[in-house]
């Protein structure tokens, strides 16, 4: 039984036979235990699937000997590892000193007004919050190693610094 309840989290989607030949090639680089390669599998799962469903705990503990709680500490401690899917364009928002007092908390707040995200029930074990219409999800994560540009954030895998206007934050989430 995985130790979540699947009406909270959508389900795992189906590991293409692909992906399990590269996750299995990957653990060999793991000899002394597999445990360590923990971290590895779960990135390379929600960098192919989008998320980590219901399910990732047993699959992965199975795959790799451990017990479910073993993947699920793992999970739950990272905050980087979605449960759920992000939206088709990721928002990264730096929350760190330099960025907050260079306005973060403000740019976050314009970022959810302009593409209309509640992020009233984000928290640390679920700090994706999600536009109605998909298209955009954001988060506040840990430095993005630019301080002197603050505030700064990352829309999918493209890095934006000096983002605290109405207008950048316009323009940013015109172009995606």
């Amino acid at each position: 039984m995985s130790a979540v309840h699947s009406d909270e989290i959508p389900a795992l989607p189906p590991v293409p036979a692909e992906l399990e030949a590269r996750i299995d090639e990957v653990i060999t680089h793991y000899p002394v235990s597999k445990r360590s390669a923990v971290l590895t599998v779960l990135h390379l799962l929600q960098e192919n699937l989008g998320f980590l469903g219901a399910g990732t705990e047993d699959w992965v503990a199975a795959k790799l000997g451990l017990q479910p709680i073993n993947v699920y500490e793992v999970i739950t401690f990272y905050p980087m590892f979605r449960r759920k899917p992000a939206g088709k364009n990721h928002i990264r928002v730096c929350r760190t000193l330099s960025c907050a007092l260079g306005g973060s908390y403000q740019l976050m707040e314009r970022f959810c007004q302009q593409a209309k995200i509640d992020r009233s029930h984000a928290h640390h074990h679920d700090p994706i919050a999600v536009s109605p219409d998909g298209k955009f999800s954001i988060e506040f994560v840990e430095c993005l190693a630019s301080c002197g540009t603050a505030p700064v954030c990352m829309i999918n895998d493209d890095f934006y610094e000096n983002v605290g206007t109405d207008e950048k934050v316009t323009e940013l989430l015109k172009k995606y």
